[in-house]
């Protein structure tokens, strides 16, 4: 690895932060511009199957490319890397052996669980470093699948454990009055998504549907838009332009680091979860945590409005999940830039050079 990071630094935290946005980013956009579209020219284009298969596959490789990602923060060598990632697949808890001695995967894993198994495995690493010399090859894998791999598959059972009590409390908010419930959601999804919790988990976790599933969508879609709109001027277009086409997540590190820069967003959604529980817009549990990503979130709340896909809902979906976000961030990042200074643009940069 490179000599400046032999050390474990106050910045460890953020390298492994910056490769844990990385990796979804890559992974999960794109399902998140194709799977829609895809499963919706299914019926007139077969070929169409194939871009749901590869799009389905490189999300359940999430770990994997998360693993790969941290470990080039590190400027890990080839070994290293591969390494690493193979032991963040075993600690996500992506794959289950089957009775035919085989491996299952299903959905994404734990994020959580697979950024502390990557985190182990590259300090694993650190430590180790060219002590095997001409033996590496043969040892660093060997130590870093099954040591660092074998961690993450301890700590799983608990880390889960985290994503289940927070699940717990956010049904509470399910029994609130519409626009409180709305509202509540709203706000809490908008920080979630941000966080390296996954929202979709949580959501399916607690079958989180109906008004509630819509708020929570309206929330994730506030944050996607409010990000990119606070990050334009520092930020490239296409990584802005992932925000909310792919996944707010890949502000994670900034956001950890300075949690005060979510304020705006939160104000936004908190708007936009109110308006869900007056006028009644609904998600599913699968919906719920995508917001604008893939288009998921807008075409299941048509599906299930009164009427389906009349002008007057797609109006009102447009409206709601694209025009109202953008009014909404564009207003209360100007508000706290000029009353209360306390965001500005550098705070949302990414680099992933």
């Amino acid at each position: 690895m490179n000599t400046t990071l032999k050390r474990f630094d106050r910045q460890f935290g953020i390298h492994v932060l910056n490769g844990l946005s990385i990796g979804i980013l890559v992974a999960l956009i794109p399902g998140a511009l194709l799977g829609e579209l895809a499963k919706a020219l299914l019926p007139y284009f077969s070929p169409a199957q194939h871009i749901i298969d590869s799009t389905a596959l490189a999300m359940r490789l999430l770990p994997m490319v998360i693993g790969v990602a941290v470990a080039m923060q590190f400027k890990a060598t080839p070994i290293e890397a591969t390494s690493i990632g193979l032991a963040t697949v075993v600690g996500s808890g992506v794959a289950s052996r089957t009775e035919t001695a085989g491996y299952l995967f299903v959905g994404t894993g734990d994020v959580i669980n697979a950024g502390l198994t990557a985190a182990v495995a590259t300090a694993l690493v650190i430590w180790l470093g060219n002590r095997f010399k001409t033996y590496t090859v043969l040892v660093i894998p060997t130590l870093i699948i099954v040591g660092a791999g074998g961690i993450g598959v301890l700590t799983y059972p608990f880390v889960t454990k985290i994503t289940a009590t927070i699940g717990q409390v956010i049904t509470h908010f399910t029994v609130l009055q519409p626009v409180l419930m709305g509202i509540a959601l709203a706000v809490t999804f908008s920080v979630l998504i941000v966080s390296p919790l996954s929202t979709v988990g949580i959501a399916t976790a607690i079958s989180l549907s109906g008004v509630a599933a819509g708020a929570a969508n309206l929330g994730v879609c506030a944050a996607g838009f409010g990000l990119a709109i606070a990050g334009w001027q520092a930020n490239s277009r296409g990584t802005s332009i992932a925000h909310f086409l792919g996944s707010p997540k890949i502000q994670m590190a900034n956001f950890i680091r300075n949690p005060i820069m979510i304020l705006p967003v939160m104000c936004s959604a908190a708007v936009l979860g109110g308006l869900a529980g007056v006028l009644g817009i609904q998600g599913t549990p699968f919906s719920a945590g995508f917001g604008m990503s893939g288009l998921i979130g807008p075409i299941n709340a048509l599906h299930l409005m009164a009427g389906g896909w009349t002008w007057i809902n797609i109006s009102l979906v447009f409206g709601l999940f694209i025009v109202l976000p953008v009014i909404l961030c564009l207003l209360f990042h100007q508000l706290f830039r000029r009353f209360r200074p306390w965001t500005n643009h550098e705070q949302y940069r990414l680099d992933f050079d």
